[in-house]
């Protein structure tokens, strides 16, 4: 019996008790002996889905894959032997479309792979989906606020970790009102199982910042656990607030929700110590969670405390039973520029290309080994985009959207590895507000566009600047307000908008809609183009283009910055995934490449 088409998962090595020197000299061991980044090994993720002109297949093309793999699509009715679709190996797109009248709901399709003149089966088939999404029933009519998207059970698919409800407290004194409830995390198989539900209970207040939770495997076995913010008990004030009380880092067994390890959060007194009281309270509420590969090898769980003021970082290991500490930073003796640079969101990327991830915080990175390595000074980004956003430079770049009043430069682009400004807005911003926007939308200039809003004293809407990747103003129209979210959708290497419940062409038409809030955008399963995870009253939903493409490309998934950016989406605000490579750029010389090999 053949095998799936799985890609390997690397053995994961313990760090133990070493020091940060030891670690360092251990992961440039590591680099030199070509040792690889552990990832989550992948199926080929195929998908059915019906549609008015037939049935559209896709699936996954790994990173693994020889250069010259090619496709045979079958189809299967009930216990009849399979019927080959394709008349020939498919070598360009990852997709296909099931026009055959005797296509039908029951039949179930399958894809091989082949390679050397040698077919491979790629995994089980797969009945159709009915409508353009699949919905996961949930355990009642609520909706949730986060998803986090990871292979709970190592059988090559995503499955779903979820926060509800859809409830959310903001830490600010103007803003802050007693928790109606408590979260409950959930998980669900990718086939829709459920499979455990964990109370955080009221030691945990219902907002976004009191309770980051990230999923992703961290020790390397080929399942994904579940790294959490906890309390115990209800430790909370008369008026609701939790000021007081334990506070851990918690591990949790991805398949059983059950707890491994259990540790001390970082301590809130330190930020009433500083800040007072009331604004300590605020500023000890911003919670996040993130990963990075430190030494360039293993996953390493970030945790933060602080965005506004006084900021601790604390990188760890864990090995399967424990969490070994590897760094610890904080800004206390730092300079006043390192003070209030952390943002709504993090990154772990290689911004100066040594082979190890940095964590940018904000408008401040933390190299590898847990330094300084650059800050801007320029205070709070309310959104930070880090990938190859000009591919007409070499390295990665950073698109900021400053919430702090600047006179110039609160939209702005800058060098990732040392935090030199490239180009940014000439004039006075007030507090450049939400979300923004870094995709390229407009295959008229290379690189993703960069699009960010400006407030009025009410702190509404107030103007707005699209730029190119080299700094062009390309428009000044409201794009969703502060930020639309953009998937990649149609045939083209270019995202598309959502805004509302349609899927847009910048500039064009409709193109799709959808029912529901879009939690995620995550290339999950499929060919090279973007799922969107919605919430519906008691639905998960996963929406997945069934447009034709010509393009192939490799899974999204398998791009360092675009997995960690997307297992980030279940802590923070909600920005959509980015690259370490420009798109449209590698898949133009793909095509090129792939013309050349047929002439």
């Amino acid at each position: 019996m053949l095998s799936p088409c799985l890609t390997p998962a690397p053995r994961a090595v313990t760090l133990g008790k070493l020091s940060i020197a030891c670690i360092t000299l251990l992961a440039a061991a590591q680099l030199l002996a070509g040792e690889p980044r552990t990832a989550e090994r992948l199926d080929r993720g195929i998908v059915a889905v019906r549609t008015p002109e037939g049935f559209f297949i896709g699936w996954r093309l790994l990173a693994t894959d020889p250069p010259d793999i090619a496709f045979h699509v079958y189809r299967q009715h009930g216990n009849q032997e399979p019927v080959r679709l394709t008349s020939a190996p498919l070598r360009q797109a990852t997709c296909f479309l099931d026009r055959d009248r005797d296509a039908c709901s029951e039949c179930r399709w399958s894809v091989a792979a082949v390679a050397d003149g040698r077919e491979r089966s790629c995994g089980k088939p797969v009945t159709a989906w009915p409508k353009p999404y699949r919905a996961i029933r949930l355990r009642g009519r609520y909706t949730f606020q986060k998803v986090g998207l990871a292979d709970l059970d190592g059988n090559g698919r995503l499955d779903f970790v979820i926060k509800q409800p859809d409830t959310n407290v903001d830490p600010y004194v103007r803003y802050w009102k007693p928790s109606p409830g408590t979260y409950r995390l959930e998980a669900y198989a990718d086939d829709g199982r459920f499979l455990w539900q964990v109370d955080l209970g009221w030691a945990i207040e219902q907002g976004i910042w009191y309770s980051p939770y990230v999923v992703y495997d961290l020790d390397g076995d080929g399942r994904a656990e579940v790294a959490v913010k906890t309390g115990e008990g209800d430790p909370r004030d008369r008026d609701g607030r939790v000021q007081r009380g334990p506070e851990y880092l918690t591990i949790l067994d991805g398949m059983s929700g059950t707890p491994v390890e259990r540790i001390a959060w970082p301590d809130r007194r330190p930020f009433y110590e500083i800040h007072g009281r009331e604004r300590g309270y605020n500023y000890a509420s911003r919670n996040q969670l993130g990963i990075a590969y430190l030494d360039g090898t293993h996953p390493h769980l970030i945790v933060e405390r602080g965005t506004y003021g006084y900021i601790v970082v604390i990188a760890y290991r864990f090995d399967g039973k424990r969490l070994r500490t590897v760094w610890r930073w904080d800004n206390r003796s730092l300079p006043r520029n390192c003070w209030g640079q952390g943002a709504h969101w993090m990154h772990g990327a290689d911004v100066d290309e040594d082979g190890r991830d940095e964590v940018i915080i904000g408008s401040l990175v933390i190299d590898d080994n847990g330094t300084t390595l650059w800050t801007t000074g320029r205070g709070h980004p309310d959104h930070v985009y880090v990938g190859d956003i000009d591919p007409l430079r070499a390295g990665l770049e950073i698109y900021y959207g400053l919430e702090t009043r600047q006179r110039r430069g609160g939209m702005c682009l800058v060098d990732a590895a040392t935090g030199r400004m490239l180009w940014g807005y000439d004039g006075p911003t007030r507090h450049v507000h939400g979300r923004g926007m870094c995709s390229d939308i407009d295959p008229a200039y290379p690189g993703s566009e960069c699009y960010s809003a400006d407030t009025d004293a009410r702190k509404r809407y107030a103007w707005s600047r699209l730029w190119s990747a080299q700094g062009k103003v390309i428009g000044t129209e409201n794009l969703g307000g502060f930020g639309p979210l953009t998937a990649y959708w149609d045939g083209d290497p270019q995202r598309e908008l959502l805004l509302g419940r349609t899927i847009r062409k910048y500039r064009g038409g409709i193109i799709g809609a959808i029912e529901g809030k879009v939690v995620a955008v995550a290339d999950i399963v499929g060919d090279w183009r973007e799922e969107l995870i919605v919430t519906a009253p008691g639905e998960l939903r996963i929406y997945t283009t069934t447009l034709p493409t010509p393009f192939r490309h490799t899974t999204l998934l398998q791009d360092p910055i675009y997995r960690i950016d997307v297992a980030h989406a279940s802590m923070g605000y909600h920005q959509v995934p980015m690259l370490s490579f420009d798109l449209a750029s590698r898949i133009g010389a793909a095509t090129a490449v792939d013309r050349d090999r047929t002439r």
